[in-house]
């Protein structure tokens, strides 16, 4: 048995150009997919987010068009419901990386708000990485290596990586409306070495150490891969 730490987004909102709050969260699939697949297996999961915040699920990631209809929504939601750490998360802060066996990160738009610009992420992400224990980011919770960067260099540099296109973000809508995208800022403030599959297919890019999903549907990619590295 295992032990891994989800690191989670506490936002509940993003700002975007306009001074609009646009509500989010973590996304459901990309919580609980990889939940349900390690518990399952019978590993142990820890929750941890910014300030020990419970974390907000975006309430879109629940409609049944975004979860492969109504029975994959009410699926997700019974998850949610079930998981008791997400109700008592640690603070990041609090973190023992020593204590876990793997690490992963859901997105949804919730790090975009947060996780990009905290220093407890970035440490913690940077240690992990140095550590050679398994890190795994899917969708757009990537943007938590902004937070490695110390003067203006991270050591996710040259890293093969993936994440939320900026094609997958202009198909939600979004893309003119945010003050960043996610894939232009890890190409050039990150500085890795960035690839895509198709949206909204399942795409996984693996590098030493780091795991990486494109999207949603990566997710349960992620937690299958995590399961056969944790055995």
């Amino acid at each position: 048995m295992a032990k891994v730490l989800f690191i989670v987004s506490g936002a509940t909102y993003w700002v975007l150009k306009d001074g609009t709050r646009y509500a989010t969260g973590y996304w459901a699939e990309e919580f609980a997919n990889p939940y349900k697949i390690l518990t399952d297996a019978g590993h142990r999961i820890t929750v941890a987010t910014p300030g020990g915040t419970t974390p907000n699920v975006d309430m879109m990631s629940l409609r049944p068009a975004m979860a492969g209809g109504e029975k994959g929504a009410l699926e997700l939601e019974a998850i949610i419901r079930d998981a008791e750490v997400m109700r008592r998360p640690l603070q990041l802060s609090d973190v023992r990386l020593e204590d876990y066996d793997a690490v992963y990160l859901p997105g949804g738009h919730g790090p975009m708000s947060d996780l990009a610009f905290d220093a407890d992420a970035g440490r913690l992400l940077t240690a992990q990485l140095e550590s050679g224990n398994p890190l795994f980011i899917v969708c757009h919770a990537p943007a938590s290596l902004l937070a490695t960067r110390i003067h203006g260099v991270s050591p996710f540099k040259g890293y093969k990586v993936t994440g939320f296109t900026n094609e997958e973000e202009e198909a939600v809508g979004l893309a003119s409306r945010a003050t960043w995208l996610l894939e232009t800022d890890l190409k050039e403030k990150v500085e890795v070495e960035y690839s895509r599959g198709p949206i909204w297919e399942p795409y996984m890019v693996e590098d030493r150490n780091l795991v990486t999903g494109q999207n949603p549907h990566s997710a349960a990619v992620l937690g299958n891969r995590m399961l056969e590295i944790l055995a």
